[in-house]
């Protein structure tokens, strides 16, 4: 039996999580897939709790390798997927019953190379959707696809600035499935983390939406993104965080020109840059960072002095931003630091808060 769609789940040292995850995909209501656990050096009981539930469904394949992170992690489960879709799942995570099975029936039905849903944020003590302010189901064909979506994916532009929150909403990977022929004929893989930093989702989902003809967005949230793991590689601290991402952003524009694409998506690719100082900041004054308040201080004075971010917020309008978000930017665009860097102090507790 061929399967339907192919879920590429990497796995590194997630013991506390992986039972839950697992569960929730050989659980789903499509029975027609195959589960290809890249056990990606692993240290911790999650080889044998792998090795537990492939026993059990013969759906589940392990892959084990040594340790090289999560972009290589997926790149080798692209390479053993059979399936008609390929599907990611990252192994703290979790996924609604019939998220596969809704998912490949709107790809069938309307003939789409990738599907995309909505997730739900999970913290532990509490649930939030993920909004996307859009009708049950949407479709885009090919010149809508890269209007509405492609440049969005590079960056925002004129009232999408007004929430920087919600900058990677559509470049997640986990809320997708792609047409598996797409992905192999085109070559598409993700980026080290060591180059770029974060954000291999959105690399990956530029070139995968630009060669893409027809493109499904499900309003639904089947997927269940934990956000209260401390091990997550997207927590901690990061020395290196301005320099790899002016990497990622040097593969974007390298994508834009190569693809003689219009002066939006260098516009877009420009706000990217600026509204990436609120990451930048968080990064920097993050409890993971020893140093004391006033070298944290100094360096968001030398980020925001850096002559790459200069030249960025030279082209940013100001005006599509709410009061509080204008107040922010503002600061960063007169480079005026210890105004940034109490602010982003309040930013920091209202997430633990609000969250």
């Amino acid at each position: 039996m061929r399967p339907k769609v192919s879920i590429v789940v990497p796995i590194y040292n997630v013991e506390s999580y992986l039972r839950r995850c697992l569960d929730s995909l050989l659980s789903q209501t499509l029975i027609e897939i195959e589960i290809i656990a890249i056990n990606d050096g692993s240290t911790d009981s999650s080889g044998k709790i792998l090795q537990e539930y492939s026993v059990k469904d013969n759906r589940l394949k392990v892959i084990d390798k040594p340790n090289s992170g999560v972009s290589s992690a997926r790149n080798h489960g692209i390479r053993f997927a059979t399936g008609d879709y390929i599907g990611f799942v990252d192994s703290d995570d979790w996924i609604n019953v019939k998220m596969y099975e809704e998912m490949y029936n709107a790809a069938l039905k309307e003939d789409a190379d990738i599907v995309m849903c909505t997730y739900v944020r999970e913290f532990g003590s509490h649930s939030k959707v993920k909004n996307f302010n859009l009708p049950e189901k949407v479709q885009y064909d090919k010149e809508e696809l890269n209007a509405k979506i492609l440049r969005r994916l590079v960056g925002p532009l004129n009232e999408e600035v007004a929430n920087p929150e919600f900058l990677d909403a559509w470049g997640t990977v986990w809320s997708k499935i792609y047409r598996t022929e797409m992905l192999i004929e085109n070559n598409l893989l993700f980026t080290d983390l060591m180059e770029i930093g974060t954000n291999e989702d959105s690399l990956f989902n530029i070139e995968a939406f630009y060669y893409a003809k027809s493109f499904v967005f499900l309003n639904s949230p089947y997927y269940h993104y934990w956000r209260n793991n401390s091990s997550s590689v997207s927590a901690g601290y990061n020395p290196n965080l301005i320099d790899q991402w002016f990497n990622l952003y040097g593969k974007i524009s390298e994508f834009i020109e190569n693809k003689s694409m219009n002066k939006d998506y260098y516009k877009a690719l420009n706000n990217r840059i600026c509204l990436n100082t609120l990451g930048l900041g968080l990064n920097t004054i993050s409890t993971a960072n020893n140093s004391p308040p006033f070298l944290k201080l100094r360096k968001i004075s030398h980020i925001l002095n850096d002559q790459r971010i200069k030249r960025s917020f030279k082209q940013l309008e100001l005006s599509e931003f709410s009061i509080v978000w204008r107040a922010f930017y503002f600061c960063a665009k007169m480079r005026f630091a210890g105004g940034l860097y109490f602010m982003l102090l309040a930013i920091q507790q209202l997430r633990k808060i609000v969250r």
